[in-house]
């Protein structure tokens, strides 16, 4: 069976089965770029997440750190924190102005 080049293949949790549009499902999803913000700067546990997050149901924290991790956003490092990939940092300095740039016009 021949390989399907990148650009046709389906993306599991995508609406449309595109990956620039499953990321941006990803990342559209309330707390995904407030996780991914508090994580820049050094692993946090889930507690420490959940403090930086005040708002967020733990529920609704923990469903949103699934999957940051299953697509390789972020990481359970040594003692049980959460820190970003290379992949997730490399996301951060990508789409963060953005999202600052964002959240200065809903006020």
């Amino acid at each position: 069976m021949a390989k399907q080049p990148a650009s046709e293949r389906r993306v599991r949790g995508s609406r449309t089965g595109r990956p620039i549009m499953a990321l941006l499902d990803l990342l559209g999803r309330r707390w995904s770029l407030r996780i991914l913000w508090e994580l820049r700067g050094e692993p946090l546990t889930s507690r420490a997440l959940r403090s930086a997050c005040d708002e967020a149901s733990p529920t609704v924290l923990q469903a949103r750190l699934t999957e940051l991790r299953a697509a390789g956003f972020v990481e359970l490092g040594e003692g049980g924190g959460y820190a970003l990939t290379p992949h997730g940092r490399e996301l951060c300095e990508t789409f963060m102005p953005l999202h600052r740039f964002a959240e200065r016009w809903k006020r």
